[in-house]
């Protein structure tokens, strides 16, 4: 009852410390995580990927302990209420989104091509001076030997390098000879669809793949020419493919969500794409671990062994056109 008397309040006190801290980070790392959060303003996943290198015993739980007690647990929100997200439907690896943007460098403009997969976020883009059905069908071709697995289904949106103009779609000479794109598509099994006119976020992955990149290259940096931003792509793909770890993928960047992929539906790829990691053992895959594959045996989907081993610099096959 003593202590009750000396209170000027009836509620009971905490039981934790009187000064909390913690136990698994010093004082230093503290100082680190809070410079790096007020620094960047990353999401909490991101900084714990970003920190976790410099900080081996950081948990997830832990660094959410310790922006809590710095109060910088919560970002600011700059644009209002957000409106509710709604899931995309789940898709099998193998669904492609793909599309067209205009870039500039002090030499001129260039069109570049983008492809993300729905599911694995596996990104491949390239840049062409002109954007027609034949870049378009180039893109395609280049796709199929840039993915370890099988293309089941690309979506694009209404643009003569993807498809006949909707007015024309139904008259003799295009459905006589059918739209570039999509013998490409038949050639190589794929089923093409398109989105509905006007309705770009239909397309809404790719469109905001476009806008990353954009973000990371061009709305960035000054290019005096175009190969400087032909090799800055190259190198960003690399970063983002092999190095980038998504919170929509739960931790993994997008090629360990491939090489995981593998390990459940092996039937959904034509080569192991745990073989095809770019580093010191594989000499014939280039900066961006892209790599050629020998023509698509679709008819009876048997592939020999040597499809599935690495070649040797200079042989026929994977890595050479």
């Amino acid at each position: 009852m003593a202590k009750w008397k000396r209170r000027t309040f009836v509620t009971d006190r905490r039981t934790g410390p009187s000064e909390p801290k913690s136990t698994v980070l010093s004082t230093e790392d503290e100082a680190i995580i809070v410079a790096f959060r007020r620094h960047t303003m990353l999401p909490l996943d991101d900084c714990l990927y970003a920190l976790q290198p410099t900080i081996p015993h950081l948990t997830r739980s832990s660094l959410h302990r310790c922006l809590q007690r710095h109060g910088i647990s919560r970002l600011p929100d700059v644009e209002g209420d957000k409106p509710t997200k709604k899931r995309f439907k789940n898709y099998p690896i193998g669904f492609f989104h793909i599309d067209i943007a205009e870039v500039q460098t002090a030499e001129g403009k260039l069109y570049l091509y983008v492809g993300i997969d729905r599911t694995s976020k596996f990104a491949v883009a390239q840049l062409v001076d002109k954007a027609n059905t034949a870049t378009a069908r180039a893109f395609l071709e280049a796709l199929v030997a840039a993915v370890p697995s099988r293309i089941e289904i690309v979506l694009t949106d209404n643009g003569i390098q993807f498809a006949d103009l909707p007015r024309n779609r139904s008259g003799p000479t295009a459905m006589w000879r059918g739209h570039p794109f999509d013998r490409a598509c038949q050639l190589h099994g794929i089923e093409h669809r398109l989105t509905k006119p006007r309705h770009p976020w239909t397309n809404g992955q790719v469109e905001r793949m476009n806008r990353t990149i954009k973000e990371a290259t061009v709305k960035r940096f000054h290019y005096d020419g175009h190969e400087q931003l032909r090799a800055h792509l190259e190198s960003f793909l690399a970063a983002y493919n092999f190095a980038r770890r998504l919170k929509t993928l739960k931790g993994l960047t997008p090629y360990e969500f491939i090489c995981k992929r593998w390990t459940i539906e092996p039937q959904r790829f034509i080569v192991n794409p745990t073989h095809l990691m770019p580093g010191l053992n594989n000499l014939a895959l280039g900066a961006t671990g892209l790599y050629r594959t020998r023509r698509r045996r679709l008819a009876d989907d048997q592939f020999g062994i040597e499809d599935f081993l690495p070649r040797r610099p200079g042989a026929a096959g994977i890595g050479n056109p």
